[in-house]
């Protein structure tokens, strides 16, 4: 089992896939590390010897930021945004779409499960 900046790599997966289940890592990032180490992007992880496991965890502690220290940047940007109060920062603050997507209809996912306004009821004559 390859292990690679802390996440178990799957092994009867392709190289290229496998690396994409580092958070910080596409497949563009991917095929760019196998190149750059000389390795078969269609190998699978489970036929790469120990040596060249090795040179791709060093490629990646070198010039990536990955997993836990690019999630630690990322909140440490959205917490700046919040507190200088600007508008994504406002935006994000009310967990509402920080990108200009309308809210009137759409954006559940960031908004939650839409909640039915209780106690409406028609006036009757």
């Amino acid at each position: 089992m390859a292990r690679i900046a802390g996440v178990n790599l799957p092994v009867n997966k392709r190289a290229l896939v496998s690396l994409t289940y580092i958070h910080g890592i596409g497949p563009k990032f991917a095929l760019d590390i196998l190149k750059a180490n000389g390795l078969d992007h269609t190998k699978r992880i489970k036929d790469f010897s120990e040596d060249e496991i090795s040179k791709i965890r060093k490629s990646i502690e070198e010039s990536y930021t990955v997993e836990g220290d690019l999630r630690r940047v990322v909140s440490q940007n959205i917490k700046r945004l919040k507190d200088l109060g600007c508008y994504r920062g406002l935006r994000h603050r009310r967990q509402l779409p920080t990108r200009g997507q309308r809210t009137h209809t759409n954006a559940r996912t960031r908004k939650g499960k839409a909640v039915a306004i209780a106690g409406k009821k028609k006036v009757t004559k």
